[in-house]
């Protein structure tokens, strides 16, 4: 898997769990925190992150979005 980058602005949402969780479970995976990734209409909306630079994985709550990278890692 690419760089996983997460938007900063976005941890409200959840997302600082899941980077959290990622970093402990998958230290081999490159992971980075961003001020903005430039996907504020889905940002301000949903639990997002950014793999590799342009693809966008969205998920209602911290735990989906989880779950969509466990799937996306096998």
């Amino acid at each position: 898997m690419k760089k996983i980058k997460y938007c900063c602005r976005n941890f409200k949402h959840g997302s600082k769990s899941v980077y959290k969780t990622m970093k402990k479970m998958f230290p081999d995976i490159k992971q980075k925190k961003k001020d903005c990734l430039g996907e504020c209409k889905l940002c301000s909306k949903t639990c997002m992150v950014m793999i590799g630079k342009s693809k966008v994985v969205c998920a209602s709550s911290a735990d989906k979005l989880y779950d969509e990278l466990l799937d996306l890692i096998g």
